[in-house]
């Protein structure tokens, strides 16, 4: 059995999957390799078959997201680590070996993620880490800043789950990947659960790869993105937070949901961000969003006021973009 496994979630992207594949095989270490293929209609699923007998394949008939297509593979792997990694990705040949290396150091660390470079600037960071803020926003660490300036490993919120390696037995622990998020925000999610139980989360500089960015939703802004990340904003913090906690951070939640309001409005997509967010009401107070809300502990206080901190912290982040 091995000791790491990659999961390649795919929908329509033979293009970027090909140059992806092609890197794994090329590495210092060649891990169990698992495609799930999400009802692509380009070819995808019969060309890794063809081209690549020894990668295990799942197939669904239709698009079921990201989140439900990655749980596939982390369930099919039988391996103590599961690297998830997008399929518009290149990495590096020593990628695999510092992800392993990184997550081995201590057994609270519940995931690392890589450094991500841009694909067309390798000179520029597409993420070194992900954060959250008090003000309802998750970003990326170093956005387009020169990747020079990040070469230390360090603690983050969450890892980026285009290219990032888990722990399996926590993630067995704490839950899948929510598919009620179907796509975007769902590592913020799932590294929010980590640390609510005392785990924790790094960036690991050493694990290099390029990234096209947005090769499945096709641009940065789009109506398919805007609908998701504005309803699952609101179903995170539904999710995670204590009433207490979410009334102590109402403010700058309102304050941030303002400021991105005025952001997608001069987008021209002003209204469908506020549709967005009411889905995010509406999944919040269903069924299925009530039996996923984290049920508040007291033993687990510490843990609370330690998130805290970094949603506070995390504002200056944002504007410093570190």
């Amino acid at each position: 059995m091995q000791e790491v496994a990659v999961v390649i979630p795919n929908y329509n992207g033979i293009g970027f999957l090909k140059e992806c594949l092609k890197s794994l095989f090329f590495g210092d270490l060649i891990p169990e390799i698992i495609v799930v293929d999400n009802g692509s209609a380009d070819g995808s699923a019969e060309w890794v078959a063809k081209q690549y007998p020894q990668v295990e394949l799942i197939c669904f008939e239709e698009n079921t997201g990201f989140c439900r297509a990655v749980n596939a593979g982390i369930e099919k792997a039988e391996t103590k680590y599961v690297i998830l990694l997008n399929n518009d990705t290149v990495v590096d040949p020593g990628f695999v070996t510092a992800l392993v290396e990184t997550i081995g150091k201590d057994e609270r660390i519940f995931s690392a993620g890589a450094k991500m470079l841009c694909l067309s600037e390798p000179e520029k960071i597409d993420d070194a880490g992900d954060y959250y803020c008090a003000l309802g926003w998750a970003f990326a660490s170093g956005k387009n800043k020169p990747s020079t300036g990040f070469n230390k490993e360090k603690r983050v919120f969450a890892a980026c789950a285009g290219a990032a390696i888990y722990r399996k037995s926590m993630i067995e622990e704490l839950g899948y990947f929510d598919e009620a998020h179907f796509a975007y925000l769902e590592d913020i999610d799932i590294g929010y659960r980590a640390q609510l139980k005392g785990y924790y989360n790094l960036f690991a500089p050493k694990a290099e790869v390029l990234h096209a960015g947005s090769g499945a939703s096709g641009s940065r802004y789009n109506d398919f993105k805007t609908d998701l990340t504005s309803r699952n904003s609101i179903y995170l913090i539904y999710k995670n937070m204590p009433f207490l906690q979410i009334l102590l951070n109402l403010p700058f939640l309102l304050i941030g949901f303002g400021i991105k309001f005025l952001f997608f409005l001069l987008k021209g997509m002003g209204v469908r961000y506020l549709k967005g967010l009411w889905q995010g009401i509406k999944l919040s107070a269903s069924e299925k969003g009530k039996s996923k809300r984290i049920r508040f502990k007291w033993r687990n206080i510490g843990y609370y006021v330690r998130i805290q901190g970094q949603l506070y912290w995390n504002i200056f982040r944002r504007v410093w973009i570190l």
